[in-house]
């Protein structure tokens, strides 16, 4: 097959331009479907020449031609839940409320969570990432107590097993109280021992700046990034993002800071909102909205019809500069009975939930080098003369046809070769449930 050749073209390919960061400038002449047309060079795995197509004589090399088919980087999913993927079969959420939800994990948890059922669900989740093109994954790790060693040793363990395949991070997950005690120190030194991100979930409670103040002085001291679940609900007095890039400031802290879902901030009054998004632009903080997930638990009652989508500001964040990213969250579990793993699915979904259209502009940098960035990797999620050829084709020639399809078709490649990308069975796991 061409692909596993080390030396041809892919001709005739859309390639959205915010994906490009080097190789030949032009600018595309349809404002409503930004593509540009393109001629990719592979030589050794890695991206030689990008051409306008039909600039270049690529008829004296192997060429494969894509008819207008649109190429992507491969995915970067910065937000999962890996530890808690696949239990829907043994720990449905009976409503799917928010509450249920923790309930659910939690019993499931204290009952299952032992390395081997972690391990295997967990890898379960890698083989649909890898399947369908994501590179780079950042996962929340449930991290109180016992459950956070058991949880870190899985981590490590797929870390290198897979290290040829996927780029993974880890976060400690716990509420921020916990790092007012001895048993919190004992996990910032577990987090820097695998070389993970420090984080948990803020709450809004008398004494959050001492919480979080401990939490930026654990990170200081082991040269640790943070990673922080804020406003996860639909309350517009929860101004926790405030909190943490006041926090960021006061702190002068230099590392990279994430933070996760910031929902509130859509029903807070303009000025309100705006004034934490300067905070958070001041602060430096990167952002990454959940719209599947978020679309599921956000505004749910029974009998009755939601009235608000769950996702932020994007536009607004995005406007003012900050850094948006986009990403899966919880996966087949009771924070989100659905989903594959697929960073394609994200943005699908995303742009119909948050109006990324009209324009496209460089959203499809949400779920590639935008998260890249804010996981510190710089030649991730990109594409460009030098770097790896980690490419995801589609047929679809412009974004219409790309978000009407499941693209279940795509070809992944990896330093220039194709790989299998047949997804694992849920009967794998049949056996994890057998006795729940």
């Amino acid at each position: 097959m061409l692909f596993d050749s080390n030396h041809y073209w892919l001709i005739n390919a859309h390639i959205p331009p915010s994906l490009i960061v080097s190789g030949a400038k032009w600018t595309s002449k349809n404002a409503d479907d930004p593509l540009l047309a393109v001629d990719l060079e592979i030589i050794d795995g890695m991206i030689a020449t990008i051409v306008a197509s039909g600039t270049y004589d690529t008829y004296r090399d192997p060429s494969i031609d894509l008819k207008g088919g649109m190429v992507w980087s491969c995915f970067v999913d910065m937000h999962t839940h890996l530890d808690k993927g696949h239990i829907w079969n043994r720990a449905p959420n009976p409503d799917g409320t928010f509450n249920s939800a923790l309930t659910a994990v939690q019993t499931d948890a204290a009952k299952h969570w032992d390395e081997t059922d972690v391990y295997r669900r967990m890898e379960f989740g890698l083989k649909c990432s890898y399947a369908h093109g994501t590179k780079a994954i950042r996962t929340h790790i449930d991290a109180f107590g016992e459950q956070g060693e058991i949880g870190f040793q899985v981590f490590k363990e797929l870390r290198d097993r897979w290290a040829n395949k996927l780029i993974l991070q880890a976060v400690s997950l716990v509420t921020l109280d916990y790092f007012l005690t001895p048993e919190g120190e004992r996990l910032a030194d577990l987090v820097a021992d695998v070389g993970g991100v420090l984080g948990g979930v803020v709450y809004t409670n008398p004494d959050i700046d001492a919480q979080l103040d401990r939490v930026f002085a654990l990170a200081k001291e082991r040269k640790l990034n943070l990673d922080f679940h804020t406003d996860e609900n639909d309350d517009p007095t929860s101004m926790t993002l405030r909190h943490v890039a006041q926090a960021a400031i006061r702190q002068k802290y230099k590392g990279r800071i994430v933070c996760g879902h910031c929902c509130s901030l859509s029903v807070q009054e303009e000025t309100e909102a705006n004034k934490t998004i300067r905070l958070v632009k001041k602060a430096g903080i990167g952002v990454v909205s959940l719209p599947m997930c978020n679309l599921y638990l956000q505004g749910r009652k029974s009998g009755a019809t939601p009235r608000w989508r769950g996702v932020t500001l994007l536009h607004e964040l995005k406007r003012q500069r900050v850094s948006v990213a986009i990403a899966s969250d919880n996966c087949r579990d009771p924070f989100f009975a659905f989903g594959d793993h697929d960073a394609m699915e994200v943005f699908n979904l995303s742009v119909r939930i948050a109006h990324l259209d009209h324009p496209y502009s460089d959203w499809a940098n949400a779920i590639t080098l935008t998260p890249a960035d804010l996981m510190g990797l710089p030649q991730v999620g990109r594409i460009g003369v030098g770097l790896p050829a980690d490419l995801v084709l589609f047929k679809a020639r412009s974004y219409s046809e790309l978000l009407s399809r499941s693209q279940h078709d795509r070809i992944v490649l990896r330093d220039g070769q194709s790989i299998d990308t047949t997804l694992p069975d849920y009967a794998e796991l049949d056996d994890l449930f057998c006795s729940s």
